[in-house]
């Protein structure tokens, strides 16, 4: 599909295009709820045999997500295109508790941005991961941060 600017027309991406956008992202949002109310917390993460995988410390992030449904999303626009797109994965986070696991997922690629200790990996197994794609309405007046 070509959108032509203006156009409220809405890509659905493929599960291929979904998966390549998560991997080049470096940061996304992950949605829990945390005592009975929705929250989101910044996190990067690395793409992993078909899952998502960050690191955390034992505090409100590690509790709201272990053994829970999540949401995580990454989003984009491209400036010489005029092009937006929204990538949303839903999912079960657990950790990894055997060795084997654990020491896999320490040698991923994945620092943490704050600084202290983030001993905690989390695994996200999507149930389901879709995206879209559609031309911004005036690309000019929106900036990324």
């Amino acid at each position: 599909m070509d959108p032509t600017p203006g156009s409220s027309q809405v890509e659905h991406l493929d599960l291929a295009t979904c998966w390549t956008l998560l991997r080049e992202a470096s940061t996304g949002r992950l949605a829990v709820v945390r005592d009975g109310a929705p929250d989101i917390f910044p996190v990067n993460h690395v793409v992993d045999h078909g899952t998502l995988v960050y690191r955390t410390a034992d505090g409100a992030l590690f509790r709201a997500t272990l053994h829970h449904d999540v949401a995580f999303e990454v989003d984009g626009h491209e400036a010489g295109t005029g092009q937006a797109w929204s990538v949303v994965v839903r999912g079960w986070a657990t950790e990894g508790r055997h060795l084997t696991d654990v020491v896999e997922s320490l040698q991923l690629p994945l620092a943490p941005w704050q600084p202290g200790a983030k001993p905690r990996v989390i695994r996200i197994e999507p149930h389901t991961v879709t995206g879209r794609r559609f031309t911004m309405t005036d690309s000019s007046r929106h900036h990324t941060v």
